[in-house]
């Protein structure tokens, strides 16, 4: 069984913060229910709108092989079942930062991750993000929920 990096259900607050505007493209905040963890995620909105509002499941995920395995060969993904059956968006990134500021009960820690320049932060509780490390690669899986 495949060992989530990071999962929870999150609900879009806003989209883009700082007024700015891309095309096929939205930056989207939302905040997560389980965690209360902050996330701005640039989204292919041409592929997959989404709107202020909505709920989504995301999953980080270090393989999409549902045994845990890694995925040795993208093009043979394809032929077998995976967890990318049960997700409406996937996108394949690597961590390229991590901060982290304040300390004791104010701590905060973020990750940064570019999905071929698609960019997430993912910003909370230090205890949340303690299976991450720089330069790992893993996949982002999103699946919109009913509200």
């Amino acid at each position: 069984m495949v060992d989530f990096l990071f999962d929870d259900t999150f609900t879009v607050e806003g989209l883009n913060p700082n007024g700015e505007k891309f095309d096929k493209v939205n930056r989207i905040v939302a905040q997560s229910e389980k965690h209360g963890m902050l996330m701005h995620l640039d989204v292919n909105t041409e592929i997959y709108p989404m709107n202020k509002g909505e709920r989504f499941l995301m999953v980080l995920s270090p393989t999409l092989n549902w045994n845990g395995a890694p995925v040795t060969n993208y093009n043979s993904q394809v032929e077998k079942k995976s967890l990318a059956d049960k997700f409406e968006y996937i996108m394949h990134g690597l961590l390229y930062k991590m901060s982290e500021e304040g300390s004791g009960s104010e701590a905060k820690a973020g990750i940064y991750v570019s999905y071929g320049g698609l960019q997430m932060l993912l910003k909370g509780h230090p205890s949340h993000l303690t299976k991450f490390e720089l330069d790992q690669k893993f996949f982002l899986l999103i699946r919109k929920l009913a509200s």
